[in-house]
């Protein structure tokens, strides 16, 4: 075996061996799994939403919050993929105490996602998908950097949800895919990854350009004519929700919403 490739596996606790038996906590990671085409090793997977075709057959350990313990230890892992906010704290120490290797993932920035991608292939065996895949990722978003340059970057307020007020904090992906379409995330400076902000907040900080889930979200803040968002119909609808899901698929998702930021009147 290739010293660099037992040295990913030791770092993820799989002692010279690649992984068999994968249960995945987090549905972005089972999404990249299938990206690698490694979805044949996947033996469990946390529920949320629809799947995509390729693990639909794969059994379920549960929901956000409401994870089935005794099923993924029925399962019998060899390596678990876990996106720490998917899992409460407590049931996080119980894994911890199971001693079953386990890979985290929590990436802040979109080449963070692409450094992710190569280290999760080595654990899976796919180290040649992995570096294809972090290869054009890469470059996918270097061009999207230099098409979408601003030299003063647009001023953003990302809305999560209304009631309460939810936006993405300055350590969230989702203000860095903003950073490669030349905008700025107007809660940059809060470190939370969705932090409960106030309209008064929203309304000091005065975003060129609201961006929400339902349209019904954008047309509340129509209330407000003194931001600029409003006042000049800046008000947009999210194309894509895979901006949401860290995996590769995010990687277009962003260019959707840069295509989308452009285009802003």
């Amino acid at each position: 075996m290739r010293l660099w490739l037992a040295l990913a596996l030791l770092a993820v606790g799989v002692p010279g061996m690649a992984a068999t038996r994968v249960v995945s906590l987090a549905p972005s990671l089972s999404e990249m799994v299938v990206e690698l085409g490694a979805s044949d090793l996947l033996v469990g997977r946390l529920d949320a939403g629809e799947p995509l075709p390729e693990l639909a057959h794969v059994p379920s350990v549960g929901g956000y919050g409401q994870l089935d313990m005794e099923r993924v230890v029925s399962l019998q892992p060899d390596l678990l993929l876990l996106w720490p906010g998917s899992v409460g704290v407590a049931q996080r120490e119980q894994l911890r105490r199971l001693n079953i290797p386990t890979y985290s993932a929590e990436p802040k920035s979109l080449s963070e996602l692409a450094e992710q991608v190569q280290a999760l292939a080595i654990a899976l065996n796919r180290p040649e998908r992995g570096h294809e895949l972090a290869t054009q990722w890469r470059a996918r978003l270097a061009e999207l950097r230099e098409q979408y340059h601003r030299d003063t970057p647009l001023r953003v307020f990302y809305q999560v949800w209304d009631q309460p007020l939810y936006t993405v904090g300055g350590g969230q992906i989702i203000s860095d895919a903003l950073a490669v379409c030349g905008a700025s995330n107007v809660f940059a400076d809060l470190h939370l990854p969705a932090p409960q902000v106030s309209i008064e907040s929203v309304l000091q900080r005065n975003p060129e350009v609201i961006i929400a889930g339902t349209q019904a979200q954008l047309t509340a803040w129509k209330a407000w004519p003194q931001i600029d968002a409003v006042k000049h119909g800046r008000l947009l609808l999210l194309s894509d929700k895979g901006l949401e899901r860290p995996s590769g698929q995010m990687i277009e998702a962003t260019a959707k919403l840069c295509q989308q930021l452009s285009i802003t009147p």
